[in-house]
């Protein structure tokens, strides 16, 4: 897909991944819309960048649709809409069935609504895409966040589901599958910053795969090759991921890797 002249959404686009594709996009001739649920930041990063604002909670169906309607009324079409919102909260059995509920809400529903408001047009022009953020955790798993594990498995058997049955019909799906990134999403767990990418790189890889059309866009090596594992010897790969689970509660000591309270703001 050539990005320039395309009109693209980008939810969680004040800060961390969604704001590094909202840029890229921008610098590919696009014309961007941002959204976020920090309006305040979110407008002051879209005019730094020269996209146009759009406040949204994609937490609620209602927040989605009216961000959809307002960019048809505006901008007439969306030919890529990046469902990139998404937290993560919480660690084991603990967090509270609202946690629960938010992180449903946030890493899959938003993703269900997006399809559900913008498929219409874009099955009526007979284009458009899908561009997903799932992260690797969807692929593999995440060890210090259960709500977090499961729902971005979710939302990537969503995408594949949008893929298989859409692909024909004009509709590009694309799940972007990132390890470890450099975003506010880490920011309460040292320990994973080591080994993280810049944004950048994530919204480099997004472009490329865009570009070359996949479905799976990923940006480290190692995670297909995890994934491959997983598959082929999946008794070792629990043990592995044992292993480091044990590793990395260690280096915690006791100290929970993402908040247990309802985040005040959200973005990969």
């Amino acid at each position: 897909m050539d990005l320039n002249g395309k009109t693209i959404v980008v939810t969680g686009a004040a800060s961390g991944i969604g704001l590094a594709l909202a840029e890229r996009f921008v610098q590919e001739g696009a014309a961007v819309v941002a959204s976020d649920l920090n309006a305040e930041r979110g407008a002051a990063e879209a005019d730094r960048i020269g996209a146009r604002f759009v406040p949204a909670d994609v937490g609620r169906e209602e927040g989605v649709q009216a961000l959809i309607e307002a960019v048809l009324a505006h901008e007439r079409q969306v030919d890529v809409l990046c469902s990139n919102a998404g937290l993560a909260v919480g660690n084991g059995l603990e967090p509270s069935d609202a946690l629960w509920d938010l992180s449903w809400r946030v890493n899959v529903m938003s993703h269900i609504w997006g399809a559900r408001h913008v498929l219409p047009h874009m099955l009526a022009r007979g284009t458009g895409a899908l561009l997903q953020t799932v992260s690797a955790a969807g692929l593999l798993t995440e060890v210090h966040s259960a709500p977090y594990a499961v729902t971005k498995h979710e939302a990537l058997a969503f995408a594949e589901w949008l893929a298989i049955t859409y692909g024909d019909q004009g509709i590009h799906v694309a799940a972007l599958c990132p390890e470890w990134v450099q975003t506010p999403l880490i920011g309460q767990a040292p320990h994973l910053q080591a080994d993280a990418i810049a944004p950048e790189q994530v919204a480099d890889a997004a472009v490329q795969g865009l570009r070359a059309g996949e479905f799976l866009i990923t940006t480290h090596a190692m995670t297909r090759r995890a994934f491959q594992a997983r598959a082929n010897t999946h008794d070792r790969w629990l043990g592995r991921v044992r292993d480091l689970a044990r590793h990395t509660q260690d280096q915690l000591a006791g100290r929970h890797a993402f908040p247990d309270d309802l985040p005040t703001q959200r973005g990969n």
